[in-house]
């Protein structure tokens, strides 16, 4: 049980921090790989049915080692297009765009892990769940940046008064 549980907490780790931080990396070190972005539109509906189908299908049983790791590496690769229109450089979406793009993500997201409670493994769905808890606070952190930002720009447009 507790392998298990470690198991659905490092594919939610996966996706919130590890697929973020290396397309972060790997944009930085390779900025043509930026042209490989998909539209927001495609990319959030893409990486949720990826997300579910990989976790259904790891869900069910046993899963061959070969087969395991591709399924990971499948969902590393989606993550990484997931995170692009928020990270991304030449195609990155404007503040409120990033903000309400995580927003939906995050219940969206959320569906596999409840449908894993739904289906008798709790402590599976709720690992997953608690592992893709840095995604909410990467919301959190754009909206607050947003915010910040506007205030800024409202003072200077005061001619820096503040109230």
């Amino acid at each position: 049980m507790t392998e298990h549980m470690l198991h659905m907490a490092t594919m939610g780790l996966l996706v919130a921090v590890i697929a973020p931080a290396l397309l972060m990396v790997s944009s930085r070190a390779f900025p043509q790989l930026d042209r490989c972005t998909v539209p927001a539109a495609l990319a959030l509906p893409g990486f949720v049915t990826l997300h579910a189908a990989v976790t259904v299908y790891t869900s069910r049983g046993p899963v061959p080692p070969l087969l395991d790791t591709a399924t990971h590496l499948a969902l590393l690769a989606g993550a990484m297009l997931f995170w692009a229109p928020i990270l991304g450089v030449r195609h990155r979406l404007p503040d409120a765009g990033r903000m309400l793009y995580l927003y939906l993500a995050l219940p969206l997201l959320d569906l596999a892990g409840v449908w894993l409670v739904a289906v008798g493994d709790s402590a599976g769905g709720l690992s997953m769940i608690v592992g893709m808890l840095p995604m909410g606070a990467a919301a959190v952190a754009i909206t607050w940046n947003w915010i910040s930002r506007e205030e800024r720009r409202a003072v200077l447009a005061e001619g820096g008064r503040q109230w």
